[in-house]
């Protein structure tokens, strides 16, 4: 299938072919016949990206502040390196379609295959084939027009600006912005009864306004416009004002103020500064709102991802009903917004559209893509590839984030033949793909587990889907690295050791491994080394882990598992090494939490050889400490490390060593695993060990639960 993409770092705009998106649990696979052109957003995104490096640091100042922080802690040339990364990967562009049902989700029950729809989010982007969760679409009955249908987002968005309002029949509103927003506002307004004005900028604007049926729309600048909306209101001023410009300047919310009636509502729609003058607001005594994006459920989770509807009786207007507003007002045949749209363009001729909205060169508004579904679409696309090194592992990898790109790929490159990619997004695979010489980009995981070139399978998807993927490449006779958590509970943790044993008493001789990279460090390795099995050691790891906000999927239960599953096990797992000793009890505490969270937490461990350890996991501290810092105590020995940068040892022989950079041992954990395959070898970190660090991790959490010590049984 084809898509729009879009190069951050050099603007550089093409039309890809890439694999088919992944269909997961509440989404569905939509056959896209038209989307439309954000002329605001997406004309804002891709000018960022056709300006020099110093234009876009000054047009992106919060994200030039994250990239200093992490080059503090990261240092300066890999921050440099995943910076690149991401500027060179092609962007999906996009967020409001129409087309058909091709394929359901599990879990979908509300749509089946042949359904019109139309559907909106970063899901819903310029493809031929799109995913998008249930929440974010709705259907479109057959005598509605796809074409008008496809602005069902850009339309919400209007009509949740409209409901802020908090109109009735009869009011009036000015429109300060008169772009597809604010033409849409204009027109939903005009069929429900209201009496809209609109003013702009642009005198391209106002023209094209009325030729697209807006009467009532001046420029900002006309001479006496203020006396014109007030004639317009019978002298009261506007009942409501809506504010659907992007600009910098202040003069919408302070003309506002001065076109509002007393007691009127003033909502935000667009992107305008807000700090204005106090007179007009405090004299009118005037209502300011926010207008959120396409309503109630915009970047919820729950909402969004899961499909969780909030309930009507609370609730009335959520993102997914203002969409289904809007196609009902087509349906109804009250509204028409087909003179709102001013150009078409095919998949292929895209490009051309956003040249046009950048140079300014002709007036415009609605502009949409138009796909052929004539054509047949392939679902994974083949690459040239590389020449496969005799020997090694053939890999199959399981999702394609940042992580893998800038952390993993990097350092598996040269240690094993890449062979085919699945991951969530066309776009990523394709990118990926040619990056690393892929064969090919394939459309689902389904397809690695099932061919025969491939024996090993890296997994770095989403924290819920690791163990199912992990027993699918386990049945399926395929080496396993994992990251980090292996499961989400002993559930899932008993069916992959059932698994994995099953293989083994098959003959397989499989290694499963989870990227507890930790151990690799050169600091660790070196404390390794100071110290004999037999002794008994006292152990404390510090994590100044920082505040993730309560909405990232990570603290989601069912999706990250939280972020003692999702990173804690990390140094449990540390912890457990440095004792060199099995863990046989585990006792555990948190911080109370204000958001219910269980993320500062004290986790005591016993080890079979008398060790104990300490790991002491806070998301309560300041960044400006160090993130890690690791003490053993052993035989009138203390060795410390500080942020996997320093290791001080006091004792006998004192010493201090500095590294290079940071170094957490991320390549040396990949390249032993790969190595081990090709060798034939044991794996790095035997499969009981991992095992045993994820149900120390769960035993952690039921300690808190129940207040209690908890004993552990070693893997059978």
């Amino acid at each position: 299938m084809k898509q729009i993409t879009q190069e951050l770092k050099s603007g550089k705009m093409e039309v890809l072919e890439v694999p088919f998106p992944a269909l997961n649990k509440g989404n569905v696979l939509i056959r896209n016949h038209f989307s439309v052109i954000s002329a605001g957003t997406e004309g804002k995104t891709v000018t960022d990206a056709r300006k020099g490096y110093i234009a876009k640091a000054k047009s992106r100042k919060k994200e030039v502040k994250q990239v200093i922080e992490m080059a503090k802690i990261n240092g300066i040339l890999p921050t440099y390196k995943l910076i690149m990364n991401k500027l060179q990967a092609p962007a999906s562009l996009g967020y409001s379609s129409a087309g058909e049902v091709i394929a359901v989700g599990p879990g979908v029950t509300n749509f089946k295959v042949g359904d019109r729809v139309a559907c909106g989010g970063i899901g819903a982007c310029h493809a031929d084939v799109v995913a998008v969760p249930i929440n974010l679409c709705v259907k479109v009955p057959d005598n509605v027009d796809l074409k008008q249908a496809a602005f069902s987002t850009l339309a919400s968005i209007a009509i949740q600006g409209i409901r802020q309002a908090e109109m009735q029949m009869g009011e009036s509103c000015l429109i300060i912005g008169m772009g597809i927003i604010g033409q849409l506002t204009y027109k939903i307004l005009e069929e429900s009864g209201m009496y809209p004005i609109g003013i702009d900028v642009s005198d391209a604007i106002v023209d094209q306004s009325k030729v697209a049926g807006c009467k009532n729309v001046y420029n900002r600048n006309h001479e006496g416009i203020e006396d014109v909306i007030s004639n317009f209101t019978k002298g009261h001023g506007a009942d409501s004002v809506i504010i659907t410009a992007g600009t910098s300047s202040l003069d919408p919310v302070e003309f506002a103020g001065v076109a509002a009636r007393r007691k009127a509502k003033v909502v935000i729609v667009g992107v305008v500064p807000t700090g204005f003058s106090r007179p007009n607001y405090f004299k009118k005594e005037l209502d300011l709102r926010m207008s959120f994006s396409f309503g109630p459920g915009r970047y919820d989770l729950d909402y969004e991802e899961k499909g969780i509807d909030y309930p009507i009786g609370f609730v009335r207007w959520t993102e997914n009903r203002n969409m289904q507003s809007y196609v009902d007002l087509l349906a109804s045949e009250r509204l028409n917004i087909s003179s709102l749209i001013s150009h078409t363009f095919i998949l292929e001729n895209a490009p051309e559209a956003y040249d046009m909205i950048l140079s300014r060169n002709e007036p415009f508004a609605g502009i949409v893509i138009e796909y052929d579904n004539t054509i047949e679409v392939k679902k994974r696309v083949e690459l040239s590839g590389v020449t496969p090194v005799a020997g090694f592992p053939n890999v199959g990898c399981i999702g394609a984030g940042s992580f893998a790109q800038g952390t993993l790929m990097p350092n598996m490159k040269g240690y094993c033949n890449f062979v085919g990619v699945a991951t969530g997004r066309g776009n990523t695979a394709k990118y990926v793909g040619k990056t690393y010489g892929f064969d090919y980009c394939a459309e689902s995981a389904n397809e690695l587990f099932k061919d025969d070139k491939i024996n090993t399978i890296f997994i770095t998807t989403r924290h819920n889907m690791h163990a199912k993927d992990v027993v699918n490449s386990v049945q399926n006779g395929k080496h396993v690295f994992v990251e980090k958590p292996l499961a989400m509970d002993e559930a899932e943790l008993l069916d992959i050791k059932t698994n994995y044993k099953e293989a083994l008493s098959k003959g397989s001789k499989l290694n499963v491994m989870v990227g507890f990279n930790r151990r690799f460090a050169p600091p660790i390795q070196e404390i390794k080394k100071m110290f004999a099995k037999e002794q008994a050691k006292s152990i404390t790891i510090r994590v100044n882990s920082g505040v993730l906000p309560p909405g990232h999927w990570i603290n989601d239960l069912e999706i990250g598992g939280g972020r003692i599953i999702g990173e804690a096990c990390h140094f449990i797992d540390l912890a457990m090494f440095l004792a060199d000793s099995p863990i046989v009890a585990v006792s555990a505490d948190s911080l109370d939490d204000a958001n219910k969270l269980t993320n500062t937490i004290v986790v005591n461990l016993k080890m079979e050889n008398g060790s104990v350890a300490s790991v002491n996991y806070f998301a309560n501290g300041n960044k400006s400490v160090s993130k890690e810092f690791i003490e053993v105590f052993c035989g009138g020995t203390i060795a410390q490390v500080n942020d996997f940068k320093e290791l001080q040892v006091f004792g006998n022989k004192s010493s201090k060593q500095k590294y290079k950079g940071q170094n957490k041992g991320h390549a040396d954990c990949v390249q032993s695993f790969l190595s081990s395959i090709k060798e034939g070898k044991e794996c790095p970190i035997p499969f009981e060990e991992s095992y045993l660090s994820m149900l120390a991790t769960f035993k952690a959490l039921q300690s808190i639960s129940e207040n209690r010590k908890i004993e552990i049984i070693p893997i059978q």
